[in-house]
Formats: structure tokens, C-alpha cells, sequence
């Protein structure tokens, strides 16, 4: 009977790192990806995204193929993955990348975090789900601390465009939850997620190649650059995806989701460690507003 409690004690712990290193992941992206922009002059946004899908793509799917785990998308579900595809990644990851390019990486992170609030609203206008005060309390909240972050100068400049982008990745994101519901029964989470990268990929890869084929040759390709985008492609996209998939399967989505509310504060606590950002405590300020917010909306949604 102990060794029972013992084993189920230790699946509990796992679970939790699996999460907390999601969070991580996704935390740090963010700054790594402004990382990149601050060194390498020449550094596009499709070029940083199609490198990155490509590693997440050349570890992902082999992965799974040899592990037996690669389901085959059904005929009829091809265009709901093509769709996904166009939604998540690629016109999310180019407003989200472009928004990172004009914005600090912290700024952009917290914005990212409030996506789980503005989903109920699309399915109600979808599905005709009903809003609860609590979501709309959290959305007020957190659009609250986004203007307190913004206090203080340093980040208005050219935020207007970065904020643009960033909120134009928040709208996509939600019209992909809601294309999501009509494949998230019939397959794999990490499946969806590996077809995912694999079609973003094929997307991106010729507007890369038409469009910023001339800043290939000019990019320094040094260590730190290569480490950078493997890091993105295998860490915060492919095992920051299976570990929060884990995550849903022993906790269920409600619980694991508390969970993301934790990005925007590893993404700023990042960027002052490696003297991207410094300290202000506006931003401080304005980033427990809004994950206090994403917090009341993801209460208020649980069952009494």
C-alpha cells in the first residue's frame, strides 16, 4: 500500500516540474527571441520562425514516428489541420514575433498571458457558451496592468505597432482555440501540435525564401545564435508542448492552466538576469495586476 501512495506521490511531483518547466520555457522565449533580434542585425522575422519550426519539426516528428505515436490525419480532417496550421503557428507566431521585435520581451509576454481570458468571448459569439463576471472582470483587470506597464516612456516607443501585432496574435489565437475543438477529440494533443509545426513550416518556408532569402548569407550563424534558435525550436516548442499536455491529462485543462499564469514573471525575472531589461516596478506592478486578473477568470470558470 505504501509503495502505491509513493508512486502516485512521485507522478504528482512529475507532473508539477513538467509544468513549472513549461511555464519556464514559455517564459524565456519570449526574451530569447528579443535576444535575437538585439544581436543579429540581420535577423528577420520568418527567417527566426522557419528556423525555429524547423528544428521543432526535426525533432518532433521522428520522435513520435519512433515511438509509434504518430497518428495519420483522417481525410476529411485534413482541412481543419490546414486551418490550424494558417491560425497557429503561422499568423500567430508572425504577430507575436513581429510584436517581440517592437516591444521588450517582458511587455510582450504579459499581453501573450491574457490569451485564456478573451476565449470565452469567442466561444460565445461561436457557441453561444455564456460569460461569466468573472471573465470580464479579469479582462478589465489585465488590460489595466498592460497600461501600467506602459508607464514611464521607455516603452511607448514604438509600441503602438508592437502592441498592434501583439494583440492581433491574441485575436488569432483565439479563432484557433476555436477551430481547435474540431480535431482536440479525435487526436493527440502532442500530435496536433507536431502536425502543427510541421504545416507551419511549409507555409513559412517559401515567404522566407521570397522574401528574406538576401539576410541568409549575412547572419553570423555563431554559437549563441544556433543555441538561441535550438533552444526556441526544441525546448519552447516542442517539450514546453508535451510536458503542458501531460500536464492536461493528469491535472485537466482548468488546473494546468493556473500554471501559465506564471509566464509574464519568468519572462521578466529573464530579462533582468541577463541585462536585457532592468528593474521597474511599474512593470512589476502592472504584471501582478494582470496575472491577478487571468487568476479571477480562471476561479470563476471552475465548478463549484
Amino acid at each position: 500500500m505504501q509503495s502505491f501512495f509513493e508512486k502516485k506521490l512521485m507522478k504528482k511531483t512529475l507532473t508539477y516540474l513538467m509544468l513549472v518547466l513549461s511555464t519556464v520555457f514559455w517564459g524565456i522565449s519570449f526574451i530569447m527571441t528579443k535576444e535575437l533580434f538585439n544581436t543579429e542585425a540581420d535577423m528577420t522575422v520568418t527567417i527566426l520562425i522557419t528556423f525555429r519550426l524547423a528544428v521543432a519539426t526535426l525533432v518532433f516528428i521522428p520522435s513520435l514516428a519512433l515511438m509509434g505515436k504518430l497518428q495519420k490525419i483522417k481525410r476529411e480532417d485534413i482541412k481543419w489541420f490546414l486551418l490550424l496550421s494558417l491560425a497557429e503557428p503561422f499568423i500567430y507566431n508572425l504577430c507575436e514575433t513581429s510584436g517581440v521585435q517592437l516591444v521588450s520581451g517582458s511587455l510582450a509576454s504579459v499581453v501573450v498571458a491574457t490569451i485564456p481570458l478573451f476565449v470565452p468571448f469567442g466561444m460565445a459569439l461561436a457557441y453561444r457558451e455564456r460569460i461569466g463576471i468573472g471573465t470580464i472582470v479579469g479582462v478589465v483587470m489585465s488590460l489595466v496592468g498592460i497600461s501600467i506597464m506602459l508607464i514611464g516612456g521607455e516603452e511607448l516607443k514604438g509600441s503602438l505597432r508592437g502592441m498592434i501585432f501583439l494583440g492581433g496574435a491574441v485575436v488569432i489565437a483565439v479563432v484557433y482555440t476555436l477551430i481547435l475543438v474540431k480535431v482536440v477529440d479525435h487526436y493527440r494533443p502532442v500530435v496536433i501540435t507536431a502536425y502543427q509545426n510541421m504545416f507551419g513550416l511549409i507555409y513559412y518556408l517559401p515567404v522566407m525564401l521570397i522574401a528574406d532569402s538576401s539576410h541568409l548569407p549575412l547572419l553570423s550563424y555563431s554559437p549563441k545564435m544556433i543555441l538561441l534558435l535550438l533552444v526556441l525550436g526544441v525546448c519552447c516548442s516542442t517539450l514546453a508542448y508535451v510536458f503542458y499536455n501531460y500536464g492536461i491529462r493528469q491535472f485537466g485543462a482548468s488546473a494546468a492552466c493556473i500554471f501559465n499564469n506564471a509566464i509574464p514573471v519568468f519572462s521578466l525575472i529573464a530579462a533582468i538576469m541577463i541585462g536585457q531589461e532592468t528593474f521597474v516596478w511599474t512593470k512589476a506592478l502592472g504584471a501582478v495586476v494582470v496575472i491577478g486578473g487571468v487568476f479571477v477568470a480562471q476561479f470563476q470558470k471552475r465548478p463549484n
